[in-house]
């Protein structure tokens, strides 16, 4: 059973985009991975097919109504009923490699791409949609991180990626940064590749490697590193 991407999108010219080339776009011809787009305002119901109206309250922008988006979602619900719905979107919660991981073993995924001001919040209170984001940024709209989620998904799909190790031995899968690479040449504008790693001791390789993993987090992230250090008490 292949993994089906459904996305409820204004702009459904911009899938599978860079997800049809490289290892997703090859997994995508083997049908590893399934691609649908759904327009929004295909659902909507007056002549102008408006998706979207002025903020109650006042202020800048337009939000799209919920009565639209309902019914979008509704459709890929008939169509998927067992695939969770991911709403992007700044106000959701950080999405992690561990989501990614359990998103990537189901059947699928349907992922709802917001714009404007965002959604009018009844449809998170009128439908089962969680609420993600890609971090802490504004993007123009839900699209490019819709691409960047199902991508995280696709690679780790069985039969993607050349190396089955490639998926876990990388940053975020032991709540750590992954630890720096090096390759050939062994010398480079005087810089050389660590001597521990030329050394074919693959137990002095694998501690050299755990420690950097720490270091680096402990000092590039240390909110992971707090969330890491925790977990082992």
């Amino acid at each position: 059973m292949s993994f089906a991407a459904t996305i409820l999108t204004l702009y459904p010219e911009m899938f599978p985009g860079p997800l049809g080339i490289s290892l997703a776009g090859r997994a995508l011809e083997e049908g590893k991975w399934s691609c649908e787009t759904v327009q929004i305002r295909d659902f909507a119901q007056d002549k102008h097919r408006t998706v979207d109206d002025t903020p109650a309250g006042g202020g800048a922008g337009m939000v799209l109504k919920a009565d639209v988006l309902a019914r979008a979602v509704d459709h890929a619900l008939e169509r998927h009923p067992d695939s969770p719905v991911l709403a992007m979107t700044p106000r959701g919660k950080p999405i992690t490699q561990a989501r990614i991981r359990e998103l990537a073993a189901g059947q699928g995924v349907t992922v709802l791409c917001g714009r404007f001001e965002g959604f009018d919040e009844r449809i998170f209170e009128g439908r089962p949609i969680e609420q993600v984001s890609v971090g802490d940024i504004v993007l123009s709209g839900g699209e490019p991180a819709a691409l960047m989620l199902l991508d995280a998904c696709i690679r780790l799909l069985p039969g993607v990626m050349g190396a089955a190790s490639s998926g876990t031995e990388e940053s975020f899968e032991e709540g750590l940064l992954e630890y720096p690479h090096y390759t050939r040449p062994v010398e480079w504008e005087g810089r050389t590749i660590p001597e521990v790693l030329r050394s074919g001791d693959h137990a002095k390789i694998a501690a050299w490697r755990k420690q950097r993993a720490e270091d680096d987090t402990r000092l590039r992230r240390p909110d992971l590193w707090e969330r890491h250090w925790g977990a082992r008490d």
